[in-house]
């Protein structure tokens, strides 16, 4: 079922593209960093990314790190390989699953529970973290995340992974943005018509995990945070069940601590 009912307005892709742009640059001079290092997930968060950032940046400042974990489709590590190389930009492809072995080798024993397979998909993401940073730091560069705010206001990353970054060019953009913009750089078809991933285990995509189409997300994220409309207007508005709000809004309440700077006492002196 298409969710879409047009209330999220279309932004001036030409626009957007360009501030953008403009946001890359500047970041890069205020940081006095010499250049830029992306994760290449073959997705469409990840290629949009790193086409924004050749526009602004010379490519060989520009460093694609590709980095497959076990449940990591190869069509995806394929498509981030033919993206960088059409994009000119060096890439490195690191295998973290030996990275990932280590250190639940080291770590205690907990029984196979899902509990344990959301740590262990965590631990990925935040392998990968620390693998954009050792390159970073060594080059000195940028991190260059590639979240979007439809990921980020219901907390649909980790924190301290693909959370842990110095810019986000695309994370003011919901998804639906992302595509449409996706549409005006020219990323390849395949890569836009794709089912977004994290890529967390086999088989594994953002909607069915979240429970709800990103046309839908996108539409009740639109009219809770920028037109602060109540869930009984929202309900009506997109003609939608009340569970599908209420979802979305604590979704949101969980993401909470993940967008802020972690809690610390008061101390009066």
């Amino acid at each position: 079922m298409d969710y879409n009912k047009g209330m999220l307005p279309l932004l001036d892709i030409v626009k957007v593209s360009r501030e953008i742009s403009s946001f890359i640059e500047n970041s890069l001079i205020e940081s006095n960093a010499q250049g830029l290092v992306v994760g290449l997930s073959g997705g469409l968060d990840s290629s949009v990314t790193a086409k924004l950032c050749t526009e602004v940046v010379n490519t060989h400042k520009i460093l694609g790190l590709i980095m497959p974990g076990q449940s990591t489709n190869k069509e995806d590590i394929n498509d981030a390989v033919s993206l960088a190389d059409s994009l000119g930009i060096k890439y490195k492809t690191i295998y973290i699953d030996p990275l990932i072995q280590l250190v639940l080798g080291v770590c205690t024993s907990f029984p196979d529970d899902e509990k344990y397979q959301m740590a262990s998909a965590n631990l990925e993401a935040r392998m990968r973290m620390l693998i954009l940073y050792f390159h970073a730091n060594a080059m000195n560069r940028l991190v260059v995340g590639t979240d979007n705010r439809s990921e980020l206001l219901v907390g649909y990353f980790t924190k301290y992974g693909d959370g842990g970054v110095d810019i986000l060019p695309i994370g003011a953009l919901y998804k639906t943005d992302v595509r449409m913009l996706a549409k005006h750089l020219k990323i390849p078809e395949k890569i836009i018509n794709k089912d977004p991933t994290a890529g967390l285990w086999p088989g594994q995509t953002d909607e069915d995990e979240m429970g709800i189409k990103y046309s839908l997300l996108d539409e009740i994220l639109y009219l809770i945070t920028e037109k602060g409309m109540k869930k009984e207007e929202i309900i009506k508005k997109l003609q939608i069940n009340l569970d599908e709000v209420v979802k979305v809004k604590l979704m949101m309440m969980s993401a909470e601590h993940k967008l802020k700077v972690p809690p610390m006492p008061l101390i009066v002196r």
